[in-house]
């Protein structure tokens, strides 16, 4: 689909996982089958689709389970089980919407790309964990895992404790050729799940796996810039990036320029373990030549994409 525009759709959280509720497989898939008009939609509409998504609550559910089996069966590391939730709810999405596109009677494959992400070897981050994943802890709980499991514990926002894990910067995805032709070509590419596998590059070039996970947000938007995105969507719970959030003052956004965006991110309006992710991906994005970034929540993602919902950044 050569001159089509191209959009990398990032998936939030509420896509797959609700708030409140039991993180099983069919809720999973329920979830999932939900979410995923938006999608159609801009696949009705045209456009060259490279779908990203996260996978907090699962990959920290995964660990969970292979520290409870020790003993019992062989240890799988971080870095496995950020490759086993991308493939799982790859599929899970890549059906889902395989199902939904024939229903819909589009004509357009549907392809998950298991991808690695490079990272520096030397990253401050990977000794300094900030990323939070699986459930949430009561305090009395995130003390008890962290004695007892030798876990680090973050109070994350006001829901509660969280494990967190190292979470190193990525610079480029190896798969990016293909995931670039595939697209071009028509095909919906599911990429960089769980913000891909981290993987740094040893002294003979090979490529080493990294115990990390990798912010999605950021991960999208170094797929979008190696792909030559003309959209970077960042789909989240809610309709528009505010500033003040919160406060008798706050101002929802509806166009912000690139340096309004760093202006507004350098004086504190978005926090590390919400938005600020997403506005530091928008930042990356457009400074590498991206044409726009639209955060928005999953109901009006057609819209956003369009320019017409959401908070919408662009180049000065």
């Amino acid at each position: 689909m050569a001159g089509k525009k191209t959009a990398v759709v990032a998936l939030g959280g509420n896509a797959i996982t609700q708030p409140g509720q039991e993180d099983t497989i069919a809720h999973q898939f329920a979830n999932t089958r939900r979410s995923l008009g938006s999608i159609v939609e801009l696949a009705r509409d045209g456009f060259n689709l490279v779908v990203t998504h996260g996978n907090g609550p699962q990959v920290g559910n995964a660990l969970l389970r292979t520290e409870l089996a020790r003993g019992k069966a062989p240890f799988l590391p971080l870095g496995v089980l950020v490759a086993d939730t991308e493939g799982g709810m790859g599929y899970m999405i890549e059906q889902s919407l395989q199902n939904r596109l024939r229903a819909e009677k589009i004509d357009r494959p549907v392809v998950t790309i298991i991808t690695q992400m490079v990272v520096d070897e030397n990253d401050p981050a990977i000794h300094n964990p900030t990323k939070f994943i699986g459930q949430f802890y009561s305090e009395e709980e995130a003390r008890y895992f962290a004695q007892t499991r030798s876990w680090r514990m973050k109070k994350d926002d006001v829901r509660g404790w969280r494990r967190v894990v190292p979470s190193p910067v990525p610079h480029n995805a190896v798969e990016a050729v293909t995931i670039k032709k595939l697209a071009q070509d028509g095909t919906i590419v599911i990429a960089g799940g769980g913000g891909g596998i981290p993987v740094y590059i040893d002294s003979n070039g090979n490529y080493e796996g990294v115990d990390a996970v990798i912010d999605k947000d950021l991960a999208s938007a170094v797929i979008a810039r190696e792909i030559d995105s003309d959209i970077l969507a960042i789909l989240t719970p809610v309709d528009k990036v505010s500033i003040n959030y919160g406060q008798p003052d706050q101002k929802d956004l509806d166009t912000v320029t690139l340096s309004q965006a760093k202006r507004y991110y350098s004086e504190g309006h978005f926090p590390p373990g919400s938005m600020g992710p997403k506005i530091e991906a928008a930042i990356k994005f457009l400074e590498e030549g991206g044409r726009m970034v639209a955060i928005s929540s999953l109901t009006n993602a057609r819209k956003a994409v369009h320019g017409e919902a959401g908070t919408r950044i662009i180049p000065d």
